[in-house]
């Protein structure tokens, strides 16, 4: 791996952290370039980072996009509108490049409503909370619901509609951009003062790696950071049923009706929650009936559930592998955190048009590294509190590659 194995949870001063998202070369060292448009498609095959303006929010915010290229012909595009992955393109078998996320063109549709998340950095706190409400340190907090009963993300209003401050960056070598954006106590309900970085960073070995990092001051807090790309390795547009996945796990976290979790850490031997070996999405996955009111979240229209990995000593280690055979694509995430929540794409019905065209139920999957849902409310889970003390930290890689002849 080309990330050094190192504890998502560790002591370090507040200046300390400071220095440490600073770290990294800016634009002009990194070789910035500017991009007269986001129209620019033949890229060089090198390492290399551009920059075009993206947009204008309605309150008259400036949003830019950032493009990572390598040799290889990869590109991963961001943007500053909730630190989101807005588009990947990587090559298949026969080396031609092509879409394998989800996202849209332009910035309005991420303004709307509707938007499921597509490629946005998830905070306050990922996945979801029952009913909104946690305690603390003795004292009960709230977080606005919108999701059922529950709080989801983080609430409205939260890390994936905000614009974040951007920094080109070069590690390694390697192209990026980092993320910075503050979050005062009592943001949606959440104490403490939370400055968050998000580094995105583009290897010549065809990985998207994520760097994620939170101090917070004043008061301790929950937190639960991850990234909500959609993938398609056949192509957005498509649906994802004939992909192979396998997690790294052998136990999963059972849900309620509203998706919240009973407590309970099970096996998942002899279950539907069975990836341990690779299968075949088809296989397990049904129609969902017209006109049904069944939750399309639960097995069997669909899943949206915590896996526990089977490493939790907050060492990088393999989460998941999907593979799509036509294509011969590969996609195998390592992780340093202790859940992986799958989610394929249940609530899409072709309504949405994007890169690739409408995109149909079924139609990607997420592999969101992370704590398990809920956790603030279940002591037995791996714990998601931050202290002023401490320093949140967590590591992610995408890794594409393709299936051997």
């Amino acid at each position: 791996m080309p990330v050094q194995n190192q504890n998502p949870m560790f002591r370090m001063t507040r200046r300390g952290f400071l220095l440490a998202s600073g770290a990294a070369t800016a634009c002009a060292l990194a070789g910035c370039r500017s991009m007269p448009g986001a129209s620019m498609e033949n890229f060089p095959r090198k390492l290399a980072l551009y920059k075009s303006l993206f947009g204008i929010t309605p309150h008259g915010a400036k949003v830019y996009q950032y493009t990572l290229t390598n040799s290889h012909g990869m590109v991963v595009r961001l943007i500053t509108y909730g630190a989101r992955v807005q588009r990947i393109q990587a090559p298949d078998a026969h080396g031609n490049i092509g879409d394998v996320a989800l996202g849209y063109e332009t910035l309005p549709p991420y303004l709307n409503a509707d938007d499921p998340y597509f490629g946005a950095t998830i905070g306050r706190y990922a996945n979801r909370i029952a009913n909104g409400t946690f305690t603390l340190n003795g004292k009960t907090y709230h977080i606005p619901i919108n999701n059922g009963p529950n709080a989801l993300h983080g609430g409205p209003n939260a890390f994936d509609r905000q614009v974040w401050n951007a920094t080109a960056v070069q590690e390694a070598g390697r192209p990026g951009v980092r993320f910075n954006l503050f979050s005062p106590a009592m943001q949606n309900g959440f104490p403490g003062d939370l400055e968050t970085a998000a580094t995105y960073l583009l290897s010549d070995q065809n990985e998207l790696l994520i760097h994620l990092r939170a101090n917070v001051a004043g008061s301790p807090t929950v937190i639960n950071l991850t990234n909500h790309t959609y993938f398609n390795l056949a192509g957005p547009g498509t649906k994802i049923l004939n992909h192979r996945l396998m997690i790294n796990a052998d136990r999963y976290t059972p849900v309620n009706k509203v998706l919240i979790p009973t407590g309970q850490i099970l096996t998942v031997a002899g279950t539907p929650y069975d990836f341990r070996k690779p299968v075949l999405l088809a296989s397990r996955i049904k129609p969902f009936p017209a006109g049904s009111k069944a939750n399309s979240d639960l097995i069997p229209y669909g899943y949206d559930y915590n896996w526990c990995l089977n490493a939790q000593d907050g060492k990088m280690t393999l989460a998941a592998r999907l593979e799509e055979h036509a294509t011969g694509r590969v996609l195998e995430c390592f992780t340093t955190q202790p859940g992986l929540q799958v989610y394929t794409g249940n609530y899409l019905n072709g309504t949405l048009q994007g890169i690739g065209g409408a995109y149909p139920r079924h139609g990607a999957i997420t592999l969101e590294t992370q704590h398990y849902p809920d956790s603030p409310n279940h002591p037995n889970f791996p714990s998601t509190v931050l202290t002023p003390s401490e320093t949140y930290y967590q590591k992610t890689v995408y890794r594409f590659r393709t299936l051997q002849p």
